[in-house]
């Protein structure tokens, strides 16, 4: 199983079909509060369709709170700022991909605490700030996915 991390996500339709895509996949999802929305906001719902019933995010207060839970779980920080590639590392059963808020991404603090885990997903693009947030959540799962499962 792999585990799909959001810090402090704003925009309840990308949670929400981040949520679709982790039962999709038995993928686990962590939320890292505060949210941008409440759970029970009626995108965030239709976003994910029935899938949300089936999902049981577990959600913490706080980035430490997270770390004191899953202290062992090796993470993988996606960021524009990170030089390598995704398809660069070699993923494991039980990661975590740690995604930032949808406007300015992860905070500066988790960047420098993390340096050696930062992954990129490239875009060829001229005008370019970041994908969506469940397009990355998508492309770092699969790619997870299609190392591990030897797809």
């Amino acid at each position: 199983m792999f585990h799909i991390i959001l810090h402090q996500p704003e925009i309840p339709q990308n949670t929400g079909s981040i949520g679709r895509l982790c039962v999709s996949n038995n993928a686990k999802l962590h939320l890292i509060h505060p949210l941008g929305f409440e759970t029970g906001d009626y995108y965030l719902r239709r976003a994910g369709l029935d899938y949300w019933e089936h999902l049981n995010p577990t959600h913490y207060d706080s980035w430490d709170h997270f770390l004191a839970a899953h202290p062992e779980m090796r993470l993988w920080f996606f960021s524009t700022k990170a030089t390598r590639r995704h398809t660069e590392v070699k993923f494991q059963e039980g990661d975590g991909l740690v995604f930032g808020r949808e406007t300015v991404g992860l905070p500066e603090t988790l960047i420098k605490a993390h340096p050696d885990s930062l992954v990129r997903i490239p875009m060829v693009g001229d005008f370019h700030r970041s994908l969506n947030l469940a397009q990355a959540a998508a492309v770092g799962l699969y790619e997870a996915l299609r190392q591990t499962q030897g797809w």
